[in-house]
């Protein structure tokens, strides 16, 4: 079993590559014209590539098919390597769709000021305010978002979604990062280039600079990341109003 397992890992590593450019899945897939396009869902999408049209989103979201939309993006010269196995990806139709949780005169933490794209939050940025809905994705303490950081501007009254911030980047699109690969005993370590920007626990492209084969690899610190069942207790949960299973 272990050398099967060693001549797998040999074949992720050295194998050459066949696809085109690749991409990865927004964490946030959302369009604001009713007409889905390859650039609405993944990050990393050429300019002529992103404008071919997936479907119509003829109401508030759409249900695609995700082996479609990979098959779709590989006919563009796109790769998605899909590697969580997502077999559906709900679009929404801008970022004023939002799936209610909560109805009544609830209380909601809101933002206490305006946050320009890449700003920490911290206590004192949140308050909380009695609103006449909640976002199912609203975060019921500080502790859940202090620390992370804006993924767009954000209004300052406006309600919190976990949906708008995350981990800080401890990846850049470009970076050189190690990647580890463990299981069974056996850990190996390749050099690759990130497709991709990525904080701790997100899951992003990797293309190894040797073979140039692309990998899905989970961010675990700064220029290093780490691939295979070791890798999945580190994810960071994704909310699933985005892409479901």
């Amino acid at each position: 079993m272990r050398a099967g397992l060693i001549a797998l890992i040999a074949g992720l590593i050295a194998s050459p590559a066949l696809a085109g450019t690749p991409v990865t899945l927004k964490a946030e897939v959302m369009d604001g014209d009713g007409l889905v396009t390859l650039s609405d869902l993944f990050d990393g999408a050429s300019l002529a590539a992103g404008k071919v049209p997936v479907a119509a989103r003829p109401g508030p979201s759409v249900v695609l098919d995700a082996a479609t939309v990979q098959t779709l993006a590989r006919r563009s010269g796109l790769d998605w390597a899909n590697a969580e196995g997502i077999r559906r990806i709900i679009v929404r139709g801008g970022a004023a769709a939002v799936t209610l949780a909560a109805r009544g005169n609830v209380e909601v933490l809101t933002y206490a000021r305006s946050l320009a794209t890449g700003e920490t939050l911290q206590p004192q940025d949140l308050v909380w305010a009695k609103v006449a809905a909640a976002a199912v994705d609203a975060p019921s303490d500080t502790d859940q978002v202090v620390g992370l950081v804006a993924r767009r501007p954000l209004r300052a009254g406006a309600p919190v979604l976990t949906r708008d911030v995350g981990a800080p980047q401890v990846i850049n699109a470009g970076d050189e990062v190690a990647v580890t690969f463990q299981s069974e005993g056996i850990t190996l370590t390749l050099t690759g280039k990130a497709m991709a920007a990525a904080g701790v626990g997100d899951t992003f492209a990797v293309q190894n600079t040797t073979s140039k084969k692309i990998i899905q690899a989970v961010a675990t610190g700064s220029g290093q990341a780490m691939t295979g069942p070791a890798a999945e207790p580190l994810k960071r949960a994704r909310p699933p109003q985005f892409a479901a299973r």
